[in-house]
Order: structure tokens, then C-alpha cells, then sequence
């Protein structure tokens, strides 16, 4: 049975091109609520999110970022960050799932708003992590985990069909 959200995720694509387009703050505060909305381990939420609009900081971004080089012609990015230490006592790295699930939250908005993205991971890549680091002033407790470029695609990309049967396993593997 397909609906609105499960068209939403079928649709949901990787987009390296841009329109030369803002992208409000308006916008970027709807995207960062959806990612606020993905569940986390015992409700902790470890997680804060920097929205990037600045073009020089965009600019910055592409240069520690090796598959970055869409971001100087996005239209804003939003960097999901984890903070581990406000993570599940004895598993501090349940972060990084909190905050993939936050990051995917905000690709579907994106997704159901017109918009483009494309994940880059930062984290664990530490030339990746501490570069973001500098250019953004994050603090030495907050792990960047990746950036989200956002624009209003520039031509018409397709999603990928990934289903794939064999990698069901049906009770057993």
C-alpha cells in the first residue's frame, strides 16, 4: 500500500546539484525539528545541530570535506553533532545512532519539502572531524557526525530501487 510517506522514502535521493536559491531559516528550522523528532536511547538525546547558511563557511566546509564540493553552491547545510557524554551511561557511543536516525529525519523533510540533500560523514574520519571543528568553533565534547548539504535541485535525479530480496533473512538467517 503506498502513502505520502512511503513515497517520500522511495523518493528520497542523493542531490549534488543546486539552484542559486536561499534556503530560509524559516525552512532550515522545520528540517532540524524533524530531526529533533527520531527516537533516542532512554529519550536522552545526545545530539545539537549547527544550521549553516554563511556561503564562506559553506566554502571552508568543502575544503575539509573530500566529497563536499557540492557545498559552495548549496543553499545551506546542517551539521548533525553528537555529544557523547549526554549519551546512555556505559554505552556513550549510542550517539551515533541517535543521531543517524535524527540525520535521516531530516533527509525525508527535506525530501517532502522539495528540497535536495546529500549526507556527508564527518565522523570517524578524525582530519574530517577536527577540520569541521575549526571552521564551525565546535567544542572538543561535540563530535560532528556529518553534514547535510540542502538546495533546490538543480536538475531532475532519480532514486535508486535498493531493494533487494537477498538480504532478507525470514526468521533465521
Amino acid at each position: 500500500m503506498e502513502n505520502e510517506v512511503l513515497n517520500t522514502i522511495k523518493n528520497r535521493k542523493s542531490v549534488r546539484n543546486y539552484l542559486d536559491k536561499h534556503i530560509s531559516r524559516e525552512d532550515l528550522e522545520t528540517l532540524i525539528k524533524a530531526g529533533m523528532a527520531a527516537p533516542s536511547a532512554v529519550d536522552l538525546r545526545p545530539w545539537a545541530f549547527i544550521a549553516v547558511m554563511d556561503k564562506s563557511n559553506l566554502i571552508s566546509l568543502a575544503d575539509v570535506m573530500p566529497f563536499g564540493k557540492m557545498l559552495p553552491n548549496a543553499g545551506a547545510a546542517v551539521v548533525v553533532c553528537g555529544i557523547p557524554e549526554k549519551s546512555v551511561p556505559g554505552a556513550p557511543e549510542y550517539w551515533i545512532q541517535d543521531c543517524s536516525a535524527a540525520s535521516e529525519n531530516i533527509l525525508l523533510a527535506a525530501e517532502s519539502m522539495g528540497l535536495g540533500t546529500v549526507w556527508l560523514g564527518v565522523h570517524p574520519i578524525p582530519e574530517r572531524v577536527e577540520g569541521v571543528r575549526n571552521i564551525l568553533n565546535i567544542p572538543e565534547n561535540v563530535v560532528p557526525l556529518n553534514i547535510i548539504s540542502i538546495g533546490y535541485p538543480k536538475g531532475l535525479e532519480k532514486p535508486r530501487d535498493k531493494f533487494n530480496p537477498e538480504n532478507i533473512h525470514w526468521d533465521k538467517w
